[in-house]
């Protein structure tokens, strides 16, 4: 059977599950194999709450920049102790950023789009791959209704720059199911999320939204490439 059609089974297995049942079944199917990176997001939030609440054998995993918000950083011990797990934290390597500093100065990525994707690479991209290494299933909180990136994606992709199968389990949920879920379970969120950050990254390089502008604009807004940092390359 061809990748594609494994993939193809799997997707159809899943639709027909909430997102906590399909967290079950990909930790059933790829034992001692699955990984959940969280940026702390309010998505990530629910699913950290899912795997958490079900005792589920799946590692979540962030990265820390080095640039990253103190109430990121609040969050993410608020949420170890109230789901009493362990967040692994993976970290840019020390020589990369001091080269890329001694490169393109402390905030060079304002300066070009490429100074900007070499950063992400650097504290993001090159952290991702070893947490991913080793894995068979990476699961994410992207939802489709973030951006017009997002919403071509699919439930289940074979991600061919890391090797790996990615798991969007909430993928079709709308922002108001993500909110009254967070409100039904009292998840632990960002409080910067309540003053207009709804996309919440390295501290130089997230603003508060106006409204009517979508979930990525407040990211690299002074850029009008895609709003992707690498990690999630379409």
């Amino acid at each position: 059977m061809s990748q594609s059609l494994n993939i193809s089974d799997l997707e159809s297995k899943l639709e027909q599950l909430s997102a906590g049942e399909g967290l079950a079944l990909i930790a059933e199917m790829f034992p001692g194999k699955v990984v959940f990176s969280t940026s702390l997001g309010q998505e990530d939030q629910v699913i950290t709450q899912l795997i958490a609440s079900q005792n589920l054998p799946v590692q979540i995993f962030s990265l820390d920049t080095g640039r990253l918000f103190p109430e990121t950083l609040e969050l993410l011990g608020r949420t170890e102790s109230r789901y009493k797990t362990r967040i692994k934290v993976y970290y840019p390597e020390t020589a990369s950023v001091e080269k890329l500093v001694s490169d393109i100065g402390i905030n060079g990525f304002y300066d070009s789009v490429e100074n900007r994707k070499s950063c992400c690479f650097v504290r993001k991209v090159e952290p991702l791959k070893r947490a991913l290494a080793g894995n068979q299933v990476w699961i994410t909180g992207l939802r489709a209704e973030q951006s017009a990136n997002r919403g071509g994606m699919k439930r289940v992709e074979w991600d061919e720059a890391n090797q790996i199968l990615k798991y969007n389990p909430l993928l079709d949920w709308t922002f108001d199911q993500m909110i009254d879920y967070i409100k039904e379970h009292k998840i632990p969120y960002n409080p910067m999320h309540d003053q207009g950050f709804v996309s919440i990254g390295c501290a130089p390089c997230t603003r508060a939204i106006f409204p009517g502008e979508d979930a990525r604009a407040g990211r690299w807004w002074w850029e009008d490439s895609k709003k992707e940092c690498g990690l999630h390359a379409k």
